[in-house]
């Protein structure tokens, strides 16, 4: 494992990534087969155009995605003011890294199976390192 609570984050925005291209490669798909051709599509278009369209499973791909351009962005800074005011150490880049997993657990869950309790769950659980992370950061950062 890294010495740097910036690592995580690099993981976490690599796999937002990884995310990106799933949601292309099944929508993609999944619109071939509904018949819906891009090239006669009305300007302005967005992906949430497609929820009444595509089969759920398909889209539940697309709303991870957007989770991950949510509170993710708050973990990012957090984990620069960690690692700009000394409180990169042991147990803060543990708690990273469990966010990071958790966020990837969540991803593959909500992506496949998406039921809301465990969903949750697992969303309650991240949240609450990136509640800790937080309150270290302001610890750190005040001195």
């Amino acid at each position: 494992m890294s010495n740097s609570i910036l690592a995580p984050g690099a993981v976490l925005a690599l796999w937002t990534l990884i995310m990106l291209i799933w949601v292309a490669v099944t929508r993609f798909s999944a619109m071939s087969k509904a018949g819906v051709d891009l090239k006669v599509a009305p300007p302005g278009g967005r992906g949430a155009d497609l929820e009444g369209v595509l089969p759920p499973s398909v889209n539940w791909k697309s709303h991870n995605y957007t989770h991950l351009l949510e509170q993710p962005t708050l973990f990012y800074a957090v984990i620069v003011f960690l690692h700009l005011s000394g409180g990169d150490v042991g147990y803060t880049r543990w708690i990273a890294w469990a966010y990071v997993i958790l966020r990837i657990v969540h991803s593959l869950w909500q992506a496949t199976v998406n039921r809301i309790p465990v969903r949750f769950a697992i969303f309650s659980l991240y949240t609450l390192c990136l509640f800790a992370l937080s309150v270290l950061a302001v610890i750190a950062t005040l001195g």
